[in-house]
Parts: structure tokens; C-alpha cells; sequence
């Protein structure tokens, strides 16, 4: 306990950095230029496409830009950049996204089978989902990672979300437009071409001051409903958060040998204890940061959600949402840190205080963090002054 304490002492910063690389979830996005002539739909209509868009097949590229506004990522990621980190791990391996521009090829054929190839030159780095199996392999390294999900712990939970859901694409764009409240807005803002598709824009805004969040914009397909295109912005301006979109899509179904893997030869194979249905999906929180510090990091999350670091209190509501966390630690003291982790903190942190106390606000372009010097934490898609309100009118 000592250990993690001593740990989360540098860490609980870090980790905006993973709360922020997150936003890669959002797929797909990055409109082509032309604007088609389509009918006119409402916001509700477009949601209702969306909802009842049956697409199970697809096969494309598409690229993928991200720019979180954080300092250089050198030294805190294996492999550094991104390129050839000598493992085949996806838990280590799709951190290369949160920053910088890359170019994907996907393929899907159903909720059983997927495929997922980062390009980077001449080398490859493919996820393969096939039934039970998980592959993954980097050509660079001739490294191969294999895992089996053998409880179907994953096809239940699919089977219990589908429960959840609305009956009907009409019930589930009510719910949406109800949860969007007076705190959102929701509109159809004009058309898109995107990979050669005709497209509506669906354009999301916040109608609270204090979010970090400009727009979401995300184009529809026209035919299919399919989501194409995702598109954040934050109010610093700039560069996109996320912007991301297909290239070349086409909706005819893949050919079934493109999901079958089998190991080069000479290939090191790493077995995984459990697919990325289980519990090693948390592991991706560690990712980013590996070693020691990936360590720190899981055990902080791992100690909130055991609440040995107390459980979450919600501030707001809204984009301006604000989430306090009680670490049961001191405030980050950097000098402590590694070297290679002391420059990102410096880079990352601003002194604040108020009525609260004092503390520090380590920033990104979307999600931000208050670090007060008694250990108390406030995380939210919202500007630092916004954080300094909520710990204040907290204390």
C-alpha cells in the first residue's frame, strides 16, 4: 500500500493524459470535399438513421489525425514515437494512436470477426478478431500476441446491452434528444462527401459555458446510416482533437480468409491470459505510460475503483460535468518522479489557488485535471477555471 501511495503521487496526473486518449474510441471522421444535394432531414430523423443502420459488413481505409495539446510523448510510450515497439501486445501497441496522424485498413464481417492494420511504412501492425481468437502481429518485430476468449463473458454482455435498448430507432433518437436536454444542442449541419459517399453532418454542441468542447461532428451516411465521419473540436482552436475518417469504404462483405491468421514462421508467440473481452481491456489504461509508471497508474484506478481512494463524487452536470476524486495522497511532487515522466508533469501543470487551497491544473485540450496540494483531484472536458469553481464550491 505504501508503494502505490508513493506512486500515485506522480501518477494521478499522468493519468489526464489516459483519460484524454480515450477520445480515440470515437471513430471514424475526415470529410472529403464536396457538398452532395440531399433532402432535407431533422436532427431526429438522422438519429433514427443512425439507429436503424444494419451495417455488418465493411472493408476500407481510412486515417486517423489526433492532437490532445500535450507535450511529447518520447520516453513515457514504448517504442517512444509509436513505430516497432517490440511487442505485439494491443494493450501497448494502440497507444501509438493518441498522437500524431496514421493510416488504417479495417474489415469487419459481423460482431465476430474484425480486422484492424495499422500501416507505418513498409511495416504492419494487424488486430485480428475471429470467433474465440485474438491475434495480433507486428511485422516489424516478427512478434505475434494470441489470446482466447473461451466464457463468452463478452457475447453476454452484448446480449444484456441489446436488452437495454430502446425497441425501436424512433425510442432510441427520443431517448437521445431527451438526455440532450437543455444542456445540448443537436442539429443537421449540411452535407458531405465522404469516400466518395454522399453524407449528412450531425453537429453537436454544448450549450454550457465552461466545456472544453467546441462541436462534435459526425457524418452519416446517407444510404446506410453508417456513421463515416467524427470530428471533435476544442474551443483552444487549432487543430481538430480527433479527426478521423475513411478514405475508401466499401459495404460488401470481406473475404473470409482476410480474418484467418497463422504465425510466421520464426515468429515469437506470446499467449495472453485472457482476451481483450476480459479483464485485460483495463490494461489499456496503462498502456500509454508502461513500466513502472503504467504500474502506478493501474493501481491508482484499481485503488479508486476498489475505493481505497474514495469513491467519485459528481460536481454539475452537462458537459461541464466534474468528477472529485480523494486520492488519500499528497499533491504530485515531481522532483519524485522519473526523469522521463518530471518534464511531462512540468509541461502538462499550472499552479492555481482559491478559496479551496492551491493546487495544480494539468491540462490537455479536452480534458483537464486540478490537483489540489491535499490530494484531492477534479477531472472533467472542462476549462481550468471551471475545475477551480468546482473546488471551490466543493470545499
Amino acid at each position: 500500500m505504501a508503494g502505490q501511495r508513493k506512486a500515485s503521487r506522480y501518477v494521478v496526473p499522468v493519468a489526464v493524459a489516459g483519460v484524454a486518449a480515450a477520445t480515440i474510441g470515437l471513430v471514424p471522421a475526415l470529410a472529403a470535399s464536396g457538398d452532395p444535394d440531399l433532402p432535407d432531414v431533422t436532427a431526429q430523423q438522422l438519429i433514427e438513421k443512425i439507429a436503424a443502420s444494419d451495417t455488418q459488413t465493411l472493408s476500407g481505409t481510412f486515417r486517423i489525425s489526433t492532437d490532445l495539446g500535450l507535450p511529447s510523448f518520447a520516453g513515457l510510450i514504448p517504442g517512444g514515437s509509436g513505430s516497432g515497439s517490440g511487442s505485439a501486445d494491443p494493450s501497448e501497441r494502440l497507444t501509438q494512436l493518441v498522437s500524431g496522424s496514421h493510416t488504417l485498413r479495417i474489415a469487419a464481417d459481423g460482431p465476430d470477426r474484425q480486422k484492424l492494420t495499422v500501416l507505418d511504412g513498409s511495416d504492419e501492425y494487424s488486430l485480428i478478431h475471429n470467433g474465440d481468437d485474438l491475434w495480433a502481429y507486428d511485422s516489424k518485430s516478427n512478434e505475434v500476441f494470441h489470446e482466447k476468449n473461451t466464457d463468452g463473458k463478452h457475447d453476454r454482455g452484448r446480449q444484456d446491452r441489446d436488452k437495454e435498448l430502446p425497441a425501436t430507432p424512433k425510442e432510441l433518437a427520443d431517448e437521445v434528444l431527451k438526455a440532450a436536454g437543455d444542456t445540448t444542442s443537436i442539429t443537421v449541419g449540411g452535407t458531405a462527401n465522404v469516400a466518395g459517399r454522399d453524407a449528412y453532418q450531425l453537429v453537436i454542441k454544448p450549450k454550457q459555458s465552461g466545456s472544453t468542447v467546441e462541436s462534435v461532428k459526425i457524418a452519416v451516411d446517407a444510404s446506410t446510416g453508417t456513421p463515416l465521419k467524427f470530428t471533435l473540436d476544442s474551443i483552444s482552436g487549432g487543430k481538430p482533437v480527433v479527426d478521423a475518417g475513411f478514405t475508401k469504404v466499401d459495404f460488401a462483405k470481406p473475404a473470409a480468409d482476410t480474418f484467418t491468421f497463422k504465425a510466421p514462421k520464426g515468429a515469437k508467440i506470446t499467449e495472453g491470459a485472457e482476451g481483450l473481452h476480459g479483464d485485460h481491456a483495463g490494461k489499456a489504461a496503462d498502456g500509454p505510460f508502461g513500466g513502472g509508471l503504467g504500474d502506478g497508474l493501474g493501481g491508482l484506478f484499481g485503488g479508486i475503483e476498489n475505493g481505497k481512494g474514495g469513491e467519485p463524487t459528481v460536481i454539475g452536470e452537462g458537459w461541464t460535468t466534474v468528477a472529485r476524486i480523494d486520492t488519500g495522497a499528497p499533491a504530485p511532487e515531481t522532483g519524485e518522479a522519473p526523469k522521463e515522466v518530471q518534464g511531462f508533469l512540468d509541461a502538462l501543470g499550472d499552479k492555481v489557488s482559491g478559496s479551496f487551497g492551491s493546487g495544480t491544473v494539468f491540462k490537455t485540450k479536452i480534458v483537464n485535471a486540478l490537483m489540489t496540494d491535499d490530494g484531492k483531484v477534479y477531472i472533467g472536458a472542462v476549462t481550468p477555471d471551471a475545475l477551480v469553481n468546482a473546488a471551490n464550491s466543493a470545499k
